[in-house]
């Protein structure tokens, strides 16, 4: 992933060094395991580790030589641990293992590292959406189904479809975690032929591992994919939030906007600009992790025992999978901490047409007041088309209907209210109060 949306955090897990530590940590846990089973002497394995380094550009220059990354790693850690002075203790490095041994059980310890960060992420951003709920849930705004004007909603109610689907996505995000973190010391076909199961079982125990019960020369990819799934859904609810956003920015709308700080520019060209940048970043990011979960399928199906069709893939979406997502988490969260809410706008753009967004309450009142349904609706359809097409206000034209007036006369102010299709709103926030008060204390 580009350093512009790497974020240090991410980058100290993901980095080329922290790999190669990585690793060097599974290498010695696999041997402290074998020490422990009797099958080489402690303290050969502890001067193994008290001088077991590497230098990342010498891994380079090996590679460039022998074309195999693992095997550059431990020639040059086995350099290292000699130039010390510790004799002939990293002949105990790699002992009866595949390359994969060490890769996979090392990716895991990443991976899950990796989830981890942004299962932490996504909690605070859950934490926020419950706050901005509670906050905004009487600021009365309209509701749009297919991008047209429906019925009265609040800016509220948005946020707390976004905070259910975000605590879902932390439900997917453990699970995830969980999934991830499987280790495998089995060696090159996944029958044990050079290695003792139980060197597996310690190995993965301190490393704070699960083992995959069955492998062949690696984890099986379907964890993988569910992984890459799991991040790819979490993007599109942060693309949700984004087009929210970039949609009620527009000129003709502008009843939300993201943050614009001060010496912001907008455009090169046209200083009058503000563009929904950081939304509209989000989006095309959403994009990626789609496609990233596209490779995850493709990986999973592989020839026999194993081949490395998957290999040169994964070395790209598993950490650029994982920092997209945190990073566009934490723009998620300065686009909301930031938001700008017209709340005034909002209230314009409820009224538009005079109240067209009540014709639904008024078709039923009709109903109730008891005019035929197929009569009533005509009635109020061409009241509401007179308005759209700018032939008078909604409701002066229902005011002007001789039938309308009849049946339903004083009561028309009661029916322009918007306080009637929000009345069962309360049980959705008391929701949200709950979830709140479950994220604070997980």
């Amino acid at each position: 992933m580009i350093e512009r949306y790497t974020l240090p955090e991410m980058d100290a897990i993901w980095n080329e060094k922290a790999k190669f530590r990585a690793w060097l940590r599974v290498e010695l846990a696999i041997c402290r395991a074998r020490a422990a089973l009797g099958e080489i002497p402690i303290n050969e394995v502890e001067e193994l580790a008290a001088n077991a380094d590497f230098k990342v550009e010498r891994i380079h220059e090996i590679e460039e030589e022998v074309g195999h990354d693992v095997i550059a790693f431990i020639t040059a850690v086995s350099e290292m641990v000699t130039s010390r002075g510790a004799g002939d203790v990293a002949r105990h490095l790699h002992f009866g293992l595949t390359s994969s041994d060490v890769l996979d059980t090392a990716g895991a310890l990443q991976l899950k590292k990796a989830l981890g960060l942004i299962r932490e992420e996504a909690k605070t951003v859950a934490v926020l959406l419950c706050e901005m709920a509670l906050s905004h849930r009487n600021t009365v705004m309209v509701g749009r189904t297919h991008g047209v004007h429906a019925e009265p909603t609040t800016l509220g109610h948005k946020f707390a479809v976004w905070a259910f689907e975000m605590e879902r996505n932390l439900e997917r995000l453990s699970h995830a975690e969980e999934v991830s973190g499987v280790g495998k010391v089995s060696g090159a076909v996944g029958t044990y032929a050079n290695v003792n199961p139980k060197v597996e079982a310690l190995t993965c125990e301190e490393l704070g591992l699960k083992l995959e019960p069955a492998s062949t020369q690696i984890v099986q990819r379907d964890r993988h994919a569910e992984i890459l799934a799991s991040l790819a859904v979490l993007g599109s609810t942060l693309e949700k939030i984004a087009l929210e956003v970039r949609g009620a920015q527009r000129t003709e709308v502008r009843e939300l906007a993201e943050p614009f700080g001060r010496g912001q520019k907008g455009s090169s060209a046209m200083p009058h600009k503000r563009n929904p940048i950081l939304a509209e970043r989000l989006c095309g990011m959403a994009r990626l992790l789609r496609g990233y979960a596209g490779v995850g399928f493709e990986n999973n199906a592989l020839w026999q025992e194993r081949d490395i069709s998957h290999s040169s893939a994964e070395r790209v979406v598993l950490p650029g999978s994982t920092t997209i997502a945190h990073y566009m988490l934490r723009a998620a969260r300065r686009i909301l901490k930031g938001l700008r809410i017209d709340e005034g706008r909002m209230r314009e753009n409820l009224d538009l047409g005079g109240g067209i967004v009540y014709s639904g309450r008024l078709l039923l009142a009709l109903v109730e007041a008891g005019m035929d349904r197929d009569a009533a609706y005509v009635i109020v359809q061409g009241a509401a088309i007179r308005a759209w097409n700018g032939e008078g206000g909604f409701r002066e034209l229902l005011e002007a209907d001789g039938e309308v007036q009849k049946r339903l006369g004083a009561d028309l102010d009661a029916l322009f209210d918007p306080g009637y299709a929000l009345r069962n709103l309360e049980v959705v926030f008391d929701r949200v109060e709950d979830l709140k008060r479950r994220l604070e204390v997980a």
